[in-house]
């Protein structure tokens, strides 16, 4: 797997249609408990999203570049421009209901 680098994930960004980032600590229990949720989320639901997982201690850089200012937050981009942002606590209900429509019109044109 390539190292994720600044670079790399606004290269994944341009490359992938529908892309979800989730920059987390290992340190926050929102992190640990809702990243398990989101993958099942994604996996189940939104097959074509790419889903890309950024630990902000690990990436200062790019959590910077990207405004992140807590964890977990969440970022949705389609077709390259960010769609949705999500900090701290948030509902996996109100995530799906957010994607269901976009996701719909972009994968099933």
């Amino acid at each position: 797997m390539k190292p994720i680098t600044l670079q790399s994930t606004e290269e994944a960004i341009r490359q992938n249609t529908a892309i979800l980032l989730y920059f987390y600590s290992d340190h926050c229990a929102p992190c640990v408990s809702l990243r398990p949720k989101i993958q099942d989320l994604i996996g189940e639901e939104f097959p074509e999203m790419k889903l890309l997982f950024i630990d902000s201690a690990s990436h200062p850089e790019i959590t910077s570049h990207f405004g992140i200012f807590a964890n977990p937050t969440l970022l949705v981009f389609f077709e390259g421009r960010e769609f949705q942002r999500w900090s701290k606590y948030v509902a996996v209900s109100q995530i799906a209901e957010a994607l269901d429509r976009p996701y719909n019109l972009v994968f099933e044109s």
